[in-house]
């Protein structure tokens, strides 16, 4: 298995799963070239690891949710630590973070999106980490979608709270700026998904080949504090994801204050 084979390579040995790779292939994959973008291929990993995640959190969050609905009313934590008290802990830290960026009355608005962003983003991170598998946050496929979903919601909350006076930030505090203001802002606001998507893809790919790296070099022990470390780029790059995008619907909502 090289660097970059997963365990579900060996699905190619069926011939219905390797057609259904050529099409995608031939429907999907990128042929023109532009600078740094060459041809781009398209597989079906990608979309696999990315249903493990989505199936490996709705059932975190079934356990979660019978746990609720037990006598105490989940009001008492069991005694070990299990899946139930992992996506506890998870919800509830993730509930504060939101809080404490964007005031109660907001996170309580948004944390459903915010909660749901970092869980995905975190656990797709994760799934570097287990040999045989690659994070489908390591390629612009995943992150243009997460980040381009973003940047349509911030725009629709903000017109959503102001209007469409909510584009009157887009040309500035008098119109002898706007000529000025208004390129700035729409090149300011266009580079967010862009920046988003660069940043979160160049994080992953650049962990996963050092611990690759290491693991081709000396498969035993020395690869494990890379691991740790990749435990903490991991969370790292959820959490700026998902900062970030608190920072963008924030600004698209508040109001002036007089």
């Amino acid at each position: 298995m090289g660097e970059h084979g997963t365990w579900f390579d060996y699905l190619n040995r069926f011939s219905w799963w390797s057609d259904v790779n050529h099409w995608a292939q031939s429907k999907l994959g990128r042929s023109w070239e532009w600078q740094m973008f060459g041809e781009s291929g398209w597989t079906l990993t990608h979309v696999l690891i990315t249903i493990c995640v989505v199936l490996f959190v709705t059932w975190g969050a079934l356990a979660f949710f019978r746990g609720t609905r037990t006598k105490d009313e989940g009001l008492i934590p069991p005694r070990k630590m299990n899946l139930r008290n992992f996506f506890e802990f998870l919800a509830e830290s993730l509930f504060g973070m939101v809080e404490g960026a964007m005031g109660e009355k907001n996170a309580k608005r948004f944390y459903p999106l915010i909660g749901a962003l970092f869980i995905f983003i975190l656990f797709n991170n994760l799934f570097a980490l287990i040999p045989g598998f690659v994070a489908p946050t390591d390629s612009l496929k995943t992150n243009v979608g997460l980040a381009i979903f973003i940047f349509l919601l911030t725009h629709i909350y903000g017109v959503k709270e102001h209007g469409l006076a909510y584009f009157k930030h887009f040309l500035g505090p008098s119109p002898a700026l706007i000529p000025l203001m208004l390129p700035i802002e729409l090149i300011s606001h266009l580079a967010r998904p862009m920046s988003l998507a660069v940043r979160l893809m160049g994080n992953m790919m650049a962990d996963h080949k050092v611990v690759m790296s290491f693991f081709a070099l000396v498969p035993l022990l020395v690869p494990l504090p890379f691991l740790v470390l990749g435990l903490l780029i991991c969370l790292v790059q959820a959490l700026v994801f998902c900062t970030l995008t608190m920072v963008y619907i924030g600004s698209a909502i508040e109001h002036e204050e007089h």
